[in-house]
């Protein structure tokens, strides 16, 4: 393992990953492949690479969607667990979809995979604690005329800033306060939430965000703040460097996915024209 791809402080996600495991169904993962096609088209006899799996559902959204070649790898052990899990239950047979440990920082680790027809790495890349860096090499596994999806958070200044700070104290804080920590930071927005709720007469919906069937990911509300307050590293990018940075390196823009200017991820799909 590159010695890179550590830092002194890194958030966990894998166990909220075995969590939405736990209440995985046919819709979550219908669901998982409509909006990966929409991003990518048509799979069959392609190639896919999902550097930073988590849960793995987009791995096995890839396979089902005919891929013939599915690498998965993340640097969280548990979320390696879990893609291994849906592959276990799924295509255990499937010898052409390998899931192991690796880190997107590690150039000579990617190098050795060869190239991808897809390379995926949705909301991963700014977890990292190099952000450009990982940026670079993941782009350097894309096949010429391939694809490169990634998800960055926005940059929003200061209020950027101010996350990376929350995140950081954090991950400072002994584990059994973190719950307590998050409650706190994160009571503000809910009682805003909570207050519109009330104004628009929409008491259900605010309510049905605190159960596990609210979103795709199959997480509560009160998940999905572990996994936002305790994410880090967190670093940011405005679209604009984004794209770039990547039509310095042979890539061009195909699609692109703004938060509207909040503090969620800008989405983009980008071709590589010609090899680095």
């Amino acid at each position: 393992m590159n010695p890179a791809a550590q830092t002194e402080l890194r958030f966990e996600f894998g166990e909220n990953w075995a969590r939405y495991l736990a209440h995985l169904n046919q819709h979550r993962i219908c669901h998982a492949e409509h909006a990966l096609q929409n991003l990518v088209g048509d799979l069959r006899g392609r190639s896919f690479l999902d550097a930073g799996s988590g849960s793995g559902i987009h791995s096995l959204a890839a396979v089902r969607l005919g891929a013939t070649r599915v690498h998965s790898f993340d640097l969280d052990a548990q979320s390696v667990s879990c893609t291994a899990e849906l592959k276990r239950r799924y295509y255990p047979a499937a010898d052409y979809w390998t899931v192991e440990t690796g880190s997107v920082l590690n150039a000579d680790y990617i190098r050795r995979l060869g190239r991808f027809d897809v390379v995926y790495s949705w909301g991963v890349l700014h977890h990292t604690g190099h952000l450009w860096k990982a940026l670079e090499i993941a782009a350097e596994a894309v096949a010429t005329g391939g694809l490169l999806v990634v998800a960055i958070y926005n940059d929003q200044g200061a209020w950027s800033r101010y996350w990376r700070r929350v995140k950081l104290v954090c991950n400072r804080t002994p584990a059994a306060l973190r719950p307590l920590y998050a409650a706190l930071v994160m009571a503000p927005v809910e009682l805003r939430e909570l207050a519109k709720a009330v104004l628009r007469l929409r008491f259900r919906q605010y309510f049905d965000r605190w159960t596990d069937h609210y979103s795709p990911r199959g997480m509560n509300r009160w998940h999905d703040i572990i996994d936002w307050v305790g994410g880090y590293p967190f670093e940011v990018a405005k679209p604009e460097e984004v794209f770039d940075f990547y039509r310095q390196r042979g890539l061009t823009l195909e699609k692109l996915t703004t938060s509207g200017g909040s503090k969620a991820c800008n989405e983009f799909v980008f071709r590589r024209i010609t090899l680095s």
